[in-house]
């Protein structure tokens, strides 16, 4: 069985809505019950290096650029309006248009 965590809000890009109540209910149940480290078999060298590897890419996707940016004042308080964390909201707008050409090619 494989261990995964993934984070989001309800309504963000790509997340439509709260996970489901009986989801909720057997990941809670799951919580209750001891980790198992020795079910887990030892790593290999190549393993421990291949994980190594995908980490420092994973990171390397992660890491944000600063960048200096001019907006309408109207845009910038339609955004500031959202709250603490705005600016992260306006890089996953940018980064969601960026990846869908179309939504592109309507305001060119």
């Amino acid at each position: 069985m494989a261990i995964t965590k993934s984070t989001g809000k309800a309504g963000q890009i790509g997340l439509k809505s709260a996970p489901p109540k009986e989801v909720l209910k057997r990941i809670r149940a799951a919580a209750k019950y001891p980790i198992n480290l020795e079910a887990a078999p030892e790593l290999s060298p190549e393993a421990l290096r291949e994980f190594a590897h995908l980490a420092a890419e994973r990171n390397r996707q992660k890491k944000r650029q600063v960048v200096t940016l001019r907006l309408i004042p109207d845009c910038l308080s339609k955004y500031k309006a959202l709250g603490k964390g705005y600016t992260g909201i306006m890089a996953d707008v940018l980064n969601y248009a960026a990846e869908n050409p179309e939504i592109l090619s309507k305001v060119r």
